[in-house]
């Protein structure tokens, strides 16, 4: 019955109960210190975080996937298909197959000895006494561009050879039915054993020529180019007793008193062949101008060369030292003389 004698209208903060809770928790708040929890924080135990994570969900029932089976791999992705791929490959082995053999040659060689540099032409056997004179090879020595006009000087030269072994004969030919052409049998012999070898003076500079891109070469070669088609002229025309069996030989000797057809028409053959021979001379001398035209060579760059060449040469600077050192001697001489 207390409860209903209070005041319904007193104020409810003054309850006793309310009053209770109101100052203990007052006391609480005045006594916390975040600080002093902080240390204590420290020490407390880290939270447990999971090792693995979930596995992924599986529908087992749509896969037909037990649950106890181990979950799917994935297969690779096979590689994208490149067009033209196994030839690449064919490719490279072969190249690597050529690479292997080069290096295999090479220490070959190196065991061997062998200088690739080395005489090479004439090509004559190691017995004999005499060895090759230079070294020539066309592939390796003269551009691509160059080297049909390099061969046809070449095939001109073992032309020419020909041509005045082939007169040698005819002069004998001729000197066998007809005794006053003696001289000219004589003669021909002469050419033959001088020109042939004396040929190489316009071979030679056309190789070097081409080769190093000289124009004193290029020069030197114009110059005995120049007078071998000339003296061809003169062997196409046959002046009796010069040693060449030319058209005016070859004329004189389809009678029968001077050895009939059969000495004419060798004459005849011999007097075409130095034709030709002259014709093709003065063919591949324009030829060879015209290439040295577009090379861009001049008579200066030739000098230079010239200059640079001679004084290379040993015999020439040891001439040279030996000048300037009696140059150096005479002029002290005279100048202790004076004093």
């Amino acid at each position: 019955m207390s409860n209903f004698d209070a005041n319904p209208f007193a104020d409810p903060f003054q309850d006793g109960s309310v009053t209770a809770a109101t100052s203990s928790d007052k006391a609480n708040l005045e006594d916390f210190n975040p600080f002093a929890q902080t240390a204590n924080d420290n020490n407390a135990p880290a939270m447990m975080q999971p090792t693995n994570p979930p596995p992924p969900y599986t529908d087992y029932g749509s896969n037909n996937i037990s649950p106890n089976s181990a979950p799917p791999v994935a297969a690779p992705a096979a590689p994208p298909v490149i067009p033209g791929h196994e030839e690449l490959l064919k490719r490279q082995e072969e190249l690597e197959r050529k690479a292997e053999e080069l290096q295999r040659r090479e220490q070959q060689m190196a065991s061997s000895n062998y200088n690739p540099r080395s005489n090479n032409w004439p090509p004559i056997p190691k017995w004999f006494p005499v060895g090759p004179c230079f070294y020539q090879d066309f592939s390796v020595d003269i551009p691509h561009e160059f080297q049909t006009t390099i061969k046809m000087l070449y095939y001109l030269w073992m032309f020419y050879c020909l041509v005045m072994f082939f007169n040698m004969l005819t002069s004998l030919a001729v000197f066998c039915v007809d005794s006053t052409t003696g001289t000219g049998f004589g003669l021909s012999i002469l050419w033959w054993l001088l020109f042939t070898p004396c040929s190489l003076c316009w071979y030679r500079p056309a190789y070097k020529a081409f080769r190093s891109d000289s124009s004193f070469n290029f020069f030197l070669f114009f110059f005995i180019m120049f007078f071998q088609a000339c003296v061809g002229v003169i062997m196409a025309v046959g002046i009796p007793n010069s040693g060449y069996s030319g058209w005016i030989v070859a004329l004189g000797h389809f009678d029968a008193s001077k050895g009939g057809p059969g000495i004419g028409i060798m004459a005849s053959i011999q007097s075409t062949m130095f034709t030709v021979m002259a014709v093709l001379s003065i063919i591949l001398l324009k030829k060879v101008h015209s290439v040295y035209r577009s090379t861009g060579a001049s008579f200066e760059k030739a000098q230079q060369e010239f200059a640079s060449d001679v004084m290379k040469n040993p015999g020439v600077q040891t001439a040279a030292a030996n000048a300037a050192g009696a140059a150096a001697s005479s002029a002290a001489q005279n100048l202790g003389g004076r004093y």
